[in-house]
């Protein structure tokens, strides 16, 4: 229980941080540009704990789902002798214009360039994707540390099991029989950790090697060199014909009826010992490029995702270990890694680095989508704004000003009710029916 509790602060803590980075990515070219910045808080709701500096509070509050800078003028006032547009009913006016009189009480009296909303577009641009920026360096670091600093389990060229039987792939049995053939490598002396060097004189740089040779070599004797507790010996080994799946890039082959397709190939009866190898630093890229994709399918699929998560919650449905989980999921995920004893501490720290990892990808990822409150939103009304006034400048038409964002507070409390409806469903499917690793 301790190490469980280990692991779900561990996530905590490092939530937390990422978060604090995420809006740190945004207060410091905020300020840079001179933008008054209110408020620094990492979470919503009551207020835990806060400290003002200079102009700026700092706090902590209690539901630690997201963080947030206030910077003044976030909202352009209407135009001088225009009307605001606004939405067609009372109530939708009514937040409108409570978003503009939110913005200009943070406005100081003679600081009024210092506003947000008077930046040019690319400083704002720039302001709103210093968050997610922050979220993808640090995944880049964490894969870093995980690929380079720990490694990854890969097959190795030791041995690490040996079949006593062959059994058919037709067969649902999992154990030998009395009358099943010894197989190949049983009856050659393989054991596990016997380290395979080469075969027929050829070296063995990786198990592709060794089944490189092994397949087309059914009923051929084959002299195998191996190194068994530090000493080489070399035995014979005459891989047998069997029918095994057919395997392409570690997916089963599948006929035009649906069913496995068996092949024909040769068979030795061992598997490969797994070891952690370190990466070059070349794999970190990929590997946040890999994570980064991941998250974009789960988001454009996310409709029919939550459907599941739904049904899994309410009803008797399987929840998918690669669908949508929630903070409090990713917590439980962290405290059954770090309690599991049948690995090494290192590796449970490896692991808990790994979700860390594809956690801040996320936050990457969700952040730039063009919807407000997100990051992207105000990215995506920004540029619209640069591409009004180039279009305006094209046409010699009069400055258009900029856009009336505030108009977009009734669509942005609709994503807000959205995305809380989406994340209390995960929350307490993550209670009631969650993704385990057991």
């Amino acid at each position: 229980m301790v190490l469980y509790i280990v692991g779900v602060l561990s996530i905590v803590v490092g939530l937390a941080v990422s978060i604090a980075l995420h809006e740190l990515g945004h207060f410091a070219p905020a300020k840079g540009f001179g933008v008054r910045v209110g408020q620094f808080m990492i979470g919503f709701g009551p207020t835990i704990v806060s400290r003002r500096r200079g102009e700026t509070e700092y706090g902590l509050k209690w539901i630690p789902l997201g963080g947030y800078i206030s910077m003044s003028g976030m909202y352009p006032p209407v135009k001088e002798g225009g009307r605001a547009r606004t939405a067609s009913t009372g109530f939708f006016q009514t937040l409108v214009q409570d978003a503009r009189t939110a913005s200009a009480d943070t406005i100081v009296e003679g600081e009024e360039q210092r506003a947000f909303y008077r930046l040019p577009v690319l400083k704002r641009v720039i302001i709103m994707l210093g968050g997610p920026f922050m979220n993808l360096v640090i995944a880049v670091v964490l894969y870093g540390v995980l690929l380079m600093g720990f490694g990854i389990p890969q097959l190795s060229t030791t041995i690490g099991s040996v079949n006593e039987c062959v059994l058919p792939a037709s067969s649902e049995r999992q154990e030998c029989a009395p009358g099943d053939a010894a197989s190949p490598g049983a009856e050659a002396g393989l054991l596990p950790g016997d380290r395979i060097v080469a075969i027929d004189g050829e070296a063995v740089e990786s198990w592709d090697d060794v089944t490189g040779a092994v397949r087309p070599a059914a009923g051929e004797p084959l002299a195998v060199e191996i190194e068994r507790e530090g000493a080489p010996l070399t035995v014979t080994v005459t891989p047998l014909l069997t029918e095994r799946f057919a395997v392409v890039d570690g997916e089963v082959v599948e006929g035009p009826d649906g069913e496995p397709v068996l092949e024909e190939v040769g068979f030795v009866g061992v598997g490969a010992a797994f070891e952690t190898v370190r990466q070059p630093i070349t794999e970190v890229l990929p590997a946040v490029g890999d994570n980064i994709v991941r998250v974009v399918e789960i988001i454009i699929s996310l409709p029919q995702r939550m459907i599941d998560v739904a049904q899994a919650a309410f009803g008797t449905e399987e929840r998918d270990p690669n669908g949508p989980i929630s903070v409090v999921g990713v917590g439980r995920i962290a405290g059954e890694i770090a309690s599991l004893d049948t690995i090494p501490v290192v590796d449970r720290i490896a692991n808990i680095t790994g979700v860390l990892a594809s956690l801040n990808v996320a936050l990457f990822v969700f952040n730039l989508i063009p919807l407000l409150p997100l990051d992207g939103g105000h990215v995506a009304g920004a540029l619209w704004e640069g591409l009004r006034r180039r279009i305006a400048k094209l046409f010699g038409r009069p400055e258009p000003g900029p856009i009336d964002t505030a108009r977009l507070v009734p669509i942005t409390l609709a994503v807000v009710l959205v995305l809380g409806a989406m994340s209390a469903l995960l929350i307490y499917a993550d209670i009631v029916n969650p993704v385990s690793i057991f």
